[in-house]
């Protein structure tokens, strides 16, 4: 089994900024890709930003040049630095993590439960 915890989530002025953390721990041999999606009531689940075990990044263009995604291939963790957090990036933010259990090149999406950021104006 492979668990997902996300933490760092809470409440914070328009202007701040907040630093979510992502760990995966269980039955992984790698993990290909880490990332973060973000949803509000009402809407669909949108990609926030992702990073691949070689260290390449995307990012959606509401967040570009304001957060930055890193990674600790060793400690199978990722990172999400918001900076400059704006009211309309209030929502639950969903880390997931692609991961081969073994050396076959089979990968399974497991998510974590939520945090929740709230960006106050």
């Amino acid at each position: 089994q492979v668990h997902v915890v996300e933490s760092g989530g809470g409440l914070v002025q328009a202007g701040g900024s907040l630093r979510l953390s992502c760990a995966a721990s269980g039955s992984i041999f790698s993990i290909n890709v880490m990332g973060w999606y973000r949803q509000v009531p009402g809407k669909q689940r949108e990609l926030v930003s992702r990073i691949i075990s070689g260290g390449s990044s995307d990012y959606a263009d509401s967040v570009k040049g304001r957060f930055t995604i890193s990674r600790d291939n060793v400690k199978n963790t990722v990172y999400l630095q918001m900076n400059s957090l704006k009211p309309e990036d209030t929502a639950v933010y969903y880390c997931y993590a692609e991961v081969r259990k073994s050396p076959a090149p089979e990968a399974y999406a497991y998510w974590g439960q939520g945090t929740q950021v709230t960006v106050s104006s």
